[in-house]
C-alpha cells in the first residue's frame, strides 16, 4: 500500500485543561473515527489507507514510524488488520474506552448495511432480477480477488525463496486440502527460524519499506514519540482486560452450548466462528477459502455461488471485508430456525457471528499493545509475518480459483485418486455469459484502473439488463 504524506504548516499540539496531554477530545475523536467508519470501502489496503489520509496527513494525531509500527502488529495477529488498528490508535489516544470506540464503529456501518442485504437476499434471491443481480456481482468479485493475489504478490514476493512459499501454500490448499490453519502456521515458523538464522531471504521480505522523505516524524505529531502513561506495560491490567473480553466472547459461546445443545445450529455458529476468529491470519481473502470450505462442503450452510454472493455484499458496505462472515450466519440460521421465525434466526445467527468474530480483536490489542514496543526491530518477528504474507498470496490464489471454478462453470467434478484431493471444471458446462462479463471486469480492473465500487456496480447492472434482454428473447 503506497503510503505518501502531504507538507502542510506544522501543528503543535496544546494540551486542554481537562482533557488529555495530546489536546484531543474524546468526542472529536468519535466524530473522525464514525468518519473514518463511513469511508472504510476496498478491503483492509483502502481502508488502512483512509486511516493513514485521515489521522497521519489531515489531522497528524499519530506519526509516520508510530502508525507502521502499529500496522506492524496488527499483521501478525489474526483477524482484520484494519479494524485493530483503529483499536490500537483509538487505545494509544483515549484509553480502553478509546479503543472500544474505534473498534465498534469501525464495524458498524457495515453491520447494519450487511444484515439489510442479507434479508433482502433470504427474501428474494430466487426473484429473476435479484438473481441476475448477483450473477453480475460474481463476476466482479472473481476480478476482485486475482487482482488481490497481484497486488500482495507484487509487495511480498520478493525472492524465489517467498515465491516458493506461496506456491507450497497454493498446491498444498489446491491438490491436498491441507487445512489453512496448518499452512498459516508452518509458514510463521518457517518464517521465525529462517530470521533467527540470518537467512537474507526472509529479512528481505520483512517489513513495509521506506516511509516517504516528507513523512510526518512521530515527535511532531499530536501524541508525540513518547508513548503515553497509560501504555507502558502492565501485567495486572492486561490479565484484567484479557479476562474480561474473554468473558464477553467465550462466555455467550457455552451459553448457548449449554442450554440449547451443542448439535444446534447456534452452537455450531458460535463454535465455528470462534475458531475461525484465532486462525484468520493474512486477512480476509485469505480466510474466506477455509471458510468458504467449511460452509459449503462440511456444515451445508451455503451453496458455492452464494458464498460469492455474500462477498460481492461485503465488498459494497464499510467496514472489514471479513464481515461477510456475518452473512454466512445469517443463512445459517435462517434456513436451520429451530422453531424461531426464520427471519428473526437469520438477525440473530449474523449477529452471533459478527460478535465472536470480532470481539477477540480487543483482546488481541488490549492483551498486546502494552507490549508492542518490545518488538520494534525484531527481526525474526518481522521473518515470520513476511513468510506469513508470502504463503497468504498462495492462499487467496486458492481462493481464486476456486471462487473461478464455481462462478464460470455450472459444474465441477471431484478428483480423488493418487492422493489428491480438488476439483475440476466440467468443460462442456462454461457459462459464456458469465466468462464475457467476468472479462469486461477484468479489462476495468487491470487495463482502466477502475476502482472496486464502479465494478461492482457496473457488473450488477450489467447483470440485471442482461437477464431482462434474455427475458425478452425467450
Amino acid at each position: 500500500m503506497p503510503i505518501s504524506s502531504v507538507g502542510t504548516k506544522m501543528i503543535r499540539p496544546v494540551a486542554a485543561p481537562d482533557g488529555p496531554g495530546h489536546g484531543i477530545s474524546f468526542g472529536e475523536a468519535t466524530r473522525v473515527w464514525a468518519r473514518i467508519a463511513a469511508l472504510s470501502f476496498g478491503g483492509p489496503a483502502g481502508q488502512i489507507a483512509v486511516m493513514h489520509r485521515i489521522l497521519v496527513e489531515e489531522k497528524r494525531w499519530i506519526g509516520e514510524r508510530r502508525f507502521l509500527h502499529a500496522l506492524n502488529y496488527c499483521m501478525l495477529l489474526p483477524g482484520p488488520e484494519a479494524q485493530q488498528l483503529a483499536i490500537y490508535i483509538g487505545w494509544l489516544m483515549h484509553r480502553t474506552a478509546g479503543g472500544l470506540v474505534a473498534g465498534a464503529l469501525f464495524v458498524l456501518p457495515g453491520f447494519i448495511c450487511l444484515m439489510g442485504l442479507s434479508i433482502v437476499y433470504a427474501v428474494f434471491d430466487q426473484v429473476g432480477p435479484v438473481a441476475a443481480l448477483f450473477f453480475g456481482l460474481k463476476a466482479a468479485v472473481l476480478v476482485i480477488v486475482f487482482e488481490a493475489v497481484m497486488r500482495v504478490g507484487r509487495r511480498s514476493l520478493k525472492n524465489p525463496v517467498m515465491i516458493a512459499m506461496a506456491a507450497a501454500s497454493f498446491l498444498a490448499l489446491f491438490l491436498f486440502k491441507v487445512p489453512f490453519p496448518l499452512v498459516i502456521v508452518a509458514a510463521g515458523v518457517i518464517g521465525f527460524v529462517g530470521g533467527k538464522l540470518g537467512n537474507r531471504a526472509f529479512l528481505a521480505g520483512s517489513g513495509h519499506g521506506k516511509p516517504a522523505a516528507n513523512e510526518l516524524a512521530d515527535e511532531d505529531s499530536a501524541l508525540g514519540a513518547q508513548s503515553p502513561a497509560h501504555a507502558k506495560p502492565d501485567l495486572a491490567w492486561a490479565l484484567r482486560i484479557g479476562g474480561v473480553i474473554l468473558v464477553l466472547w467465550l462466555g455467550p459461546v457455552l451459553a448457548i452450548g449449554l442450554t440449547l445443545g451443542w448439535d444446534n445450529v447456534f452452537s455450531d455458529i458460535a463454535g465455528f466462528f470462534s475458531r475461525i476468529a484465532v486462525v484468520t491470519f493474512g486477512g480476509a481473502y485469505a480466510v474466506l477459502a477455509y471458510v468458504a470450505q467449511e460452509a459449503v462442503s462440511h456444515y451445508g450452510w451455503l451453496r458455492p455461488g452464494e458464498m460469492l454472493d455474500g462477498l460481492g455484499m461485503a465488498e459494497t458496505t464499510p467496514g472489514p471485508l471479513i464481515i461477510v462472515t456475518q452473512f454466512v450466519g445469517f443463512m445459517a440460521a435462517f434456513r436451520a430456525p429451530g422453531g424461531l421465525p426464520p427471519i428473526l434466526a437469520g438477525v440473530l445467527g449474523g449477529t452471533l457471528t459478527t460478535w465472536v468474530t470480532f470481539t477477540p480483536c480487543f483482546l488481541w490489542i488490549f492483551l498486546g499493545a502494552p507490549f508492542v514496543e518490545a518488538l520494534r526491530g525484531a527481526k525474526a518477528l518481522n521473518a515470520a509475518l513476511a513468510a506469513i504474507t508470502a504463503a497468504v498470496v498462495g492462499v487467496i490464489l486458492n481462493l481464486a480459483v476456486w471462487f473461478g471454478l464455481h462462478v464460470l462453470f455450472r459444474q465441477v467434478t471431484p478428483v480423488r485418486t493418487l492422493g489428491l484431493n480438488l476439483e475440476l471444471p466440467v468443460l462442456s458446462s462454461l457459462d459464456a455469459a458469465s466468462l464475457l462479463l467476468t472479462l469486461a471486469a477484468a479489462l476495468a480492473v487491470f487495463r482502466f484502473k477502475v476502482g472496486v465500487i464502479p465494478v461492482l456496480l457496473g457488473c450488477a447492472v450489467t447483470g440485471l439488463v442482461y437477464h431482462f434482454a434474455a427475458g425478452a428473447l425467450a
